[in-house]
């Protein structure tokens, strides 16, 4: 039996699934096999630190059109290591991640200093650590209904405000938020 691939789609945290960290989380996923899962966060917007923050922290001098974005919490692994999860219309120089054909992702500073610039990719966010999986984790998670999982969308991704995010992943899986309860199974 081939094994379970998820990269380039959507997890929806499931009520009840035990870790408050991913409480209503929407995770892309960036890859997935046999032996990890890495997944990035794109629903909650750090109440720490800016666009505009990080840049200055990073000696970068943000360009004229710099919007102060929100940086995401990505999830609980490397929380000081920054990812930039964007459209496939921009590839760094040095290494992107071509994840699908509506999502890359790149690790290298060289993506901050184009964005800078007003060079970078058509759409992103900022996102400051990921969620990660051992071999097997993730799927033991989705089997013990931890997980939902769905098509990523990039106008899901990046243009849905933060809030209605896991409502609208949910919607797409023709699954109502209000009729999910944490405790599965008992009729």
């Amino acid at each position: 039996m081939p094994a379970m691939n998820l990269t380039g789609k959507l997890l929806i945290a499931m009520p009840g699934m035990g870790d408050p960290r991913f409480d209503h989380s929407v995770v892309f996923l960036c890859s997935h096999d046999d032996e990890a899962a890495m997944g990035l966060i794109v629903n909650k917007p750090s109440a720490d630190v800016t666009m505009k923050e990080l840049m200055t922290q990073l000696e970068l001098t943000p360009g004229p059109g710099q919007r102060n974005v929100p940086v995401y919490f990505g999830g609980p692994v490397e929380g000081a290591r920054g990812f930039v999860l964007h459209t496939p219309d921009y590839a760094s120089n040095l290494q992107t991640l071509a994840v699908n054909d509506g999502f890359a992702m790149t690790a290298t500073l060289d993506i901050l200093e184009d964005i800078a610039e007003g060079r970078g990719p058509e759409r992103s966010m900022m996102v400051l650590g990921y969620a990660g999986w051992g071999p097997g984790q993730l799927e033991s998670e989705i089997a013990m209904n931890g997980w939902l999982t769905t098509e990523a969308d990039p106008k899901l991704v990046f243009d849905t405000p933060n809030a209605e995010k896991w409502g609208a992943a949910l919607a797409r899986l023709g699954v109502d938020p209000l009729t999910l309860s944490a405790d599965a199974g008992r009729a």
